[in-house]
């Protein structure tokens, strides 16, 4: 009969948790890093992003162009100076892991850590994923804070118990809370979307969050990301001043330059009925206004579900070429063929409903210094310890140091201000 295997933590946590499985899984569970291509080689420093701003475009009839009068290619400058950091952490109690004799058995590490992994890399990779996608705060108000701590949201699938964020409004300074309380059939409104109630401490009484309204944009955001800011996104990198994304690209102003310019279409017509003849308007539109390959057409779950209605009930001019495939890292895919070209339709949980993204995923790179690692100490230890009355704990860190560069932003589209 085999004796019990036992090891120290460090050297269980180095075999069931090394850094190029962090790396894989992490890729694999994010549709936009997956997608794109990942530089991990960014050891920190500027990075230059050059600009075609303009092509050679001197061509005359039956002369030659004047020497001084001649339309050479010009480039500008854009850069990246820093990298986004984001840090998740997870802790080990010192009872759950040792046996009587004090070491790590085998059988206890792997009914713990798998359980523990698997529902870090989720949450990590939702959180990722959705700034990458949309932008610095990740739900928004859809009725006012109340006195009782009762906050209606958009997305109430991004929150959980013990959860904490910082609640801001235009009106409003920020403050950080913790939910106590999640009710995924709550609210007031005809379409519910959820309700969290909020406390100032972990698992306390219920907050005054009243002050916090939809007049003034109440939205949730990550802890650090109002102080330290979050990834370049690809919605405020996509949609213009005017409809809510950024004046520049990486220091340069996108009016200045047309490859800068994502092509934005309202979506404000759209309803459940007609979005797929919506969509490949969209996708004629980016054809003839705009450059590059956006075959890629992501979108919420919401939308895509009234997508494959349309499809079920009457396919019409359009050919499913690839069958609904569900991946068991959050999205579902459909690729649609038309005489107007073919198209990948992607639905992801990440994706907010109020925009749809056209990519070209050729124009994007995300720049990293080593992807997705844990974090070790000078003298190897990847955990630190903590004493306490009730014992020790191991608390692992692990991090992401990057950040999305988007070299010709006019390769894509956004279809904006849907609301049905």
């Amino acid at each position: 009969m085999a004796t019990s295997v036992t090891a120290n933590f460090q050297s269980m946590l180095n075999e069931y948790l090394p850094n190029s499985l962090l790396q894989e899984e992490f890729i694999q569970r994010d549709w936009v890093l997956k997608n794109i291509e990942v530089d991990n080689s960014w050891g920190g420093g500027k990075i230059v992003v050059p600009f075609k701003s303009a092509g050679a475009s001197s061509v005359e009839f039956g002369q030659l162009a004047a020497a001084g009068d001649i339309a050479s290619s010009t480039y500008v400058r854009g850069s990246i100076d820093a990298y986004v950091e984001v840090w998740s952490t997870i802790s080990f109690l010192q009872r759950d892991l040792y046996d009587a004799e004090g070491k790590t058995p085998e059988q206890t590490f792997l009914k713990l850590i798998p359980n523990e992994i698997e529902s870090l890399l989720m949450y990590f990779k939702e959180v990722v994923s959705t700034n990458l996608l949309n932008g610095t705060h990740f739900a928004s108000a859809t009725v006012s804070g109340t006195v009782g701590g009762v906050l209606e949201v958009d997305h109430i699938d991004r929150f959980q118990l013990s959860q904490k964020f910082d609640l801001q409004d235009g009106n409003s300074a920020a403050v950080s809370v913790y939910v106590i309380n999640v009710d995924v059939n709550g609210g007031t409104i005809a379409a519910s979307t959820g309700a969290i109630t909020v406390s100032l401490t972990r698992g306390g009484a219920a907050a005054d969050i009243s002050a916090y309204t939809t007049g003034q944009l109440a939205r949730a955001y990550h802890p650090g990301v109002l102080t330290n800011g979050g990834f370049n996104s690809i919605r405020a990198t996509l949609l213009s001043l005017a409809n809510g994304g950024s004046a520049t690209v990486h220091g340069q102003t996108k009016t200045a330059h047309r490859i800068l310019q994502a092509v934005n279409i309202s979506g404000a017509a759209i309803t459940a009925t007609n979005i797929l003849d919506k969509l490949f308007d969209a996708y004629t539109d980016i054809r003839q206004k705009g450059r590059g390959n956006a075959t890629n057409i992501l979108m919420s779950f919401k939308h895509l579900g009234s997508v494959m209605k349309i499809l079920e009930a009457q396919k019409g001019p359009y050919i499913v070429t690839k069958a609904p495939s569900a991946s068991l890292y959050g999205w579902t895919e459909i690729e649609i063929t038309t005489v107007r070209g073919a198209v990948k339709i992607v639905g992801i949980y990440e994706m907010d409903n109020d925009v749809i993204f056209l990519l070209d995923t050729k124009s994007m790179t995300f720049r990293t210094r080593g992807g997705f690692k844990k974090r070790v100490s000078p003298e190897g230890k990847e955990y630190f310890e903590v004493r306490a009355n009730s014992g020790f704990s191991y608390i692992v860190d692990q991090c992401l140091f990057g950040e999305l560069e988007v070299c010709k932003p006019g390769n894509n589209a956004v279809i904006h201000s849907i609301s049905y």
